[in-house]
C-alpha cells in the first residue's frame, strides 16, 4: 500500500511539471478523452499524459520535440526512406521520421514556452502545493491523529526531562589531575595476581581514546581537563566520579521522561523497571548525540565541553570505537526532534527485555511507534532523498542495543577494580545479570 502510495505521488508531480512545460491544455478534449478510457500518445502510441504542445502526447515525444525545436535540429533519415514506422519501441531508431510525424500530427513550435516562462509557471505550481500542504489539517498529510498525539506527548515529555543546555547539572565532582604528584588510588596499587588481570583487561579495552573536559564559569572564567600522557588508561580512574555523576544525572531524566508516557504508567511497576534497566544507556546515548558536534568531536552540554582526544591513528582510529562510531553515523543522519524521540520510544518499549512478563504489549507498543516514525519520515522528508532513513536508523538502533550489553560489561569491570558507581547505576547495571 505504501508503494503504491509513493508511485502515486510521483506520477501527479510527475504530470504537474509536464504541464509547465507547455502553454496551453485542452479541458474541453480532454473531458472527452477521458470517456473514452486511456488515452495513446499521437506520435508514438505510448500511454498519453495530456496535452503538450497542442496534441496528446506522452512526456517522452513531448520532451523530444521541445528539445528538437530549440536546437533547430534538422536530422536526417539514416535509411534515407523518410517514412520510418514510429512505435514506442522504434521511436529512437529514427529522429528525424519522429520529428516528422510530431509534426504532422499538429505539434506547434510556437506553442513551446522559453526557460524563463517554464520556471515562472513550475514556480506558481510549488507554491500552490505548499499553500495546500499548509492548509491541510492535522492528520492529512498521512499521520493519523492518534499518531500525531502520541508524538505530540513524547516531545512534551522530552522537553520537559532533558535541557540541553545543562542548567541543572550542578555540584559535580571534577577529575583529579594524577600528574600533579598525588598518590594514585588504591586500587591503582595492584597487589594481587588477580587484580593485575583485570587491570589489563580492563587496560585493553580501554583503547587509544581519551576524553578532555572544558568548564566555564559563570563568571567567564575557563577550566581544562586533559589526560595526562602515556598513563596507559589509568587516567579513566581521574574522570570516573565526574562520569558518574553526570551518568546519575541523565539517567534520572531519562526515567523522568518514560514515566510521562502515558503507555508506560499503564505497564506494570515489574515491567516499567525491567524496560528502565535495559535501555537507560540506549536513550542516554541518543539523548547526547542530540549535543554531539561531529566536526569537533565535543558533547557541548552548557557550561561544560567532552571533547575526544586525537589519537595516533588519526580519526579512522575514532571509528574503530563503537560508541563514536555510533554518534558519527547517527549524527550524519541530521534528524529532526521527533525523529530522535520516538528513536527513545523504540528502545524503552522493547518486549526482549530480561524479566519483562507482559512481552505482547510491549512489543505492540514498540510497533506502533516504529509505524509512527515510518509514517513521519515518508511524509515529512523529501524523497527519494531519505527512502532508506527508516531502514538506517533501525539499523543502527540495533547497533547500539549491541554497544550497550558491551559498554554495561565493560563498567561493570572497572566498578569490580575501582568502584565508583552510584546506587541509581548500580541498580540499572544490574539488568547484565537479570
Amino acid at each position: 500500500m505504501e508503494v503504491g502510495r509513493e508511485e502515486q505521488w510521483n506520477h501527479a508531480d510527475l504530470v504537474h511539471c509536464g504541464e509547465a512545460d507547455s502553454a496551453s491544455t485542452n479541458p474541453i478534449l480532454g473531458a472527452d478523452e477521458d470517456e473514452e478510457g486511456p488515452q495513446i500518445c499521437r506520435v508514438c502510441g505510448d500511454k498519453a499524459t495530456g496535452y503538450h504542445f497542442n496534441v496528446m502526447t506522452c512526456e517522452g515525444c513531448k520532451g523530444f520535440f521541445r528539445r528538437a525545436m530549440k536546437r533547430n535540429a534538422r536530422p536526417r533519415c539514416p535509411f534515407r526512406k523518410g517514412t520510418c514506422e514510429i512505435t514506442r519501441k522504434t521511436r529512437r531508431q529514427c529522429q528525424a521520421c519522429r520529428l516528422r510525424k510530431c509534426l504532422e500530427s499538429g505539434m506547434r513550435k510556437e506553442m513551446i514556452m522559453s526557460d524563463a516562462a517554464v520556471e515562472q509557471r513550475r514556480a506558481l505550481i510549488r507554491r500552490k502545493k505548499r499553500e495546500r500542504t499548509e492548509t491541510q489539517p492535522p492528520g492529512a498529510k498521512g499521520l493519523t491523529e492518534e499518531q500525531l498525539m502520541m508524538i505530540q506527548e513524547l516531545t512534551t515529555a522530552q522537553m520537559n526531562t532533558f535541557d540541553s543546555t545543562f542548567i541543572h547539572f550542578k555540584n559535580f565532582r571534577l577529575p583529579d589531575v594524577l600528574s600533579s604528584g598525588r598518590q594514585n588510588p588504591e586500587p591503582l596499587q595492584i597487589q594481587s595476581r588477580e587484580e593485575a588481570a583485570k587491570w589489563r583487561k580492563i587496560r585493553e579495552e580501554l583503547c587509544s581514546v581519551k576524553l578532555s573536559l572544558q568548564l566555564r564559569g559563570e563568571d567567564g572564567s575557563v577550566w581544562n581537563y586533559k589526560p595526562p600522557a602515556g598513563n596507559g588508561g589509568k587516567e579513566i580512574f581521574s574522570l570516573l566520579p565526574h562520569i558518574a555523576d553526570v551518568s546519575t544525572y541523565m539517567f534520572k531524566g531519562i526515567i523522568n521522561f518514560a514515566k510521562v508516557i502515558s503507555c508506560f504508567r499503564d505497564l506494570p511497576i515489574e515491567d516499567q523497571i525491567s524496560l528502565l534497566k535495559g535501555a537507560a544507556f540506549e536513550l542516554c546515548q541518543l539523548r547526547f548525540n542530540t549535543v554531539f558536534n561531529a566536526e569537533t568531536r565535543t558533547w557541548e552540554c552548557g557550561r561544560l565541553s567532552y571533547c575526544v582526544e586525537d589519537p595516533a591513528g588519526g580519526f579512522q582510529q575514532l571509528l574503530l570505537e563503537p560508541v563514536l562510531k555510533f554518534h558519527y553515523m547517527l549524527k550524519k543522519l541530521q534528524l529532526h526532534k521527533e525523529e530522535y524521540v520516538l528513536m527513545q520510544a523504540i528502545s524503552l518499549f522493547s518486549p526482549d527485555r530480561p524479566g519483562v512478563v507482559q512481552r505482547l504489549v510491549v512489543d505492540q507498543l514498540q510497533e506502533q511507534f516504529a509505524m509512527t516514525l515510518k509514517a513521519y519520515i515518508e511524509f515529512n522528508r523529501p524523497q527519494p532523498a531519505h527512502r532508506f532513513l527508516f531502514l538506517k536508523i533501525m539499523a543502527i538502533l540495533t547497533e547500539l542495543r549491541s554497544i550497550s550489553a558491551e559498554h554495561t560489561q565493560q563498567l561493570l569491570r572497572i566498578h569490580d577494580v575501582h568502584p565508583f558507581a552510584t546506587p541509581l547505576m548500580q541498580e540499572l547495571f544490574s539488568t547484565t545479570n537479570a
